[in-house]
């Protein structure tokens, strides 16, 4: 039914029934449109009567109560729904639907919308709309030409800021609003990972470590180097200082990098030598032969009992007790016995040079010397 139609079928009504028909016609209507009430009074028969007298139009997806070629009487409210197609991007992604809800809130509680976060879920089984941010306010009316928003869900993230741990749950869309949504900034020499760019997503772990670059000068000791030089003279095993090792003084400046309250990394960046260490010079012995001295292996057997005694037969044993060797020679009875003509110490020596002093040493007093004999 148009509105010239309605309006012929009026003037055919007043005209037949006069003043008293036109009374009865005259209706006290309420026009209840996307939820804004309007006044509707004056002469109609049907509700298309009361769209047209506002001007309203309806589509196919319009919803209209009680239907538009129903009758209305005084006291009667009219309800439209306008038809709206919305579109939510939650989180990056579109779902569009049908609806007639007067504003966003009242659009998200519907069937609909609760259907795309179901089928969201079957995904993600954490993605729900309840505290997720739109991008228009929820008691914004939606306008009759449909609209689109954007909806980002809660997420669960970790977030560790200069070591501190924390989970918590946000609906930042990108790590910079994150930051932001928490009051932290970034400083020059801070570390950030991910960057500020990305996308928050779900059970996403975000670490802001908090790092300080500065430079210290201090004057400190340099200890001062060894320097080793051969001398044949020398028993191997047997050193001595020719020249005193003396330290030196520099000022070093320090590049100090300090994470999260601990110091990282500390680099030399300057130094000025104040005064020069001074090399300290070590003369090692190499000599190793008896330089012609005789062997004597006399009572060979006897001594090997004694070193089984004496050291479980180990030649070489050197326990720090100040007996050396396999038959345990003290450092004077070793030097008295003439055993540098083969080693400054016995576990220096051969077997064969040991027996060779111990022979020497029995020739004066026997095997008194050792307990073991």
């Amino acid at each position: 039914m148009n509105k010239a139609i309605t309006a012929t079928a009026l003037s055919a009504a007043l005209l037949a029934g006069g003043v008293s028909t036109a009374a009865s016609l005259y209706k006290d209507v309420q026009l209840s449109v996307d939820g804004q009430v309007l006044e509707a009074d004056g002469f109609a028969l049907t509700v298309a009567d009361v769209l047209a007298a506002k001007g309203i139009t309806l589509t196919a997806s319009d919803e209209v109560s009680p239907s538009v070629d129903a009758a209305v009487a005084s006291g009667q409210t009219v309800t439209v729904r306008y038809g709206k197609q919305l579109t939510l991007n939650v989180d990056g992604t579109p779902r569009s639907f049908l609806t007639h809800a007067a504003t966003l809130d009242e659009a998200l509680a519907t069937d609909a919308v609760t259907s795309q976060a179901t089928q969201l879920a079957a995904t993600s089984p954490r993605v729900s709309l309840l505290g997720a941010r739109t991008s228009i306010p929820l008691d914004a009316t939606l306008p009759r030409s449909g609209a689109t928003v954007d909806v980002v869900t809660p997420k669960h993230v970790e977030l560790v800021v200069g070591g501190h741990s924390t989970d918590l749950v946000t609906t930042a869309a990108t790590v910079a609003g994150l930051l932001n949504e928490q009051d932290l900034t970034v400083g020059p020499s801070d570390r950030l990972d991910p960057l500020t760019t990305t996308a928050v997503t779900d059970d996403q772990k975000i670490t802001l470590d908090r790092v300080v670059v500065s430079k210290k000068t201090r004057t400190e000791t340099v200890p001062f180097e060894v320097v080793s030089k051969n001398n044949a003279s020398l028993w191997k095993g047997e050193s001595r200082i020719t020249t005193a090792g003396k330290d030196g003084k520099a000022r070093r400046t320090y590049e100090i990098t300090v994470v999260n309250g601990k110091v990282s990394k500390k680099v030399v960046v300057a130094q000025t030598v104040i005064t020069k260490a001074t090399d300290q010079v070590l003369e090692v012995g190499t000599k190793t032969s008896a330089n012609g001295v005789g062997i004597n292996l006399a009572r060979a057997a006897m001594w090997d009992r004694i070193a089984r005694c004496e050291s479980g037969g180990n030649w070489h044993i050197n326990t720090g007790n100040g007996y050396y060797g396999g038959l345990q020679f003290n450092m004077a009875a070793w030097n008295s016995n003439g055993g540098r003509d083969f080693a400054a110490r016995a576990d220096l020596a051969s077997r064969a040079q040991q027996i060779t002093v111990a022979n020497r040493y029995y020739a004066k007093a026997g095997t008194s010397p050792w307990t073991c004999a």
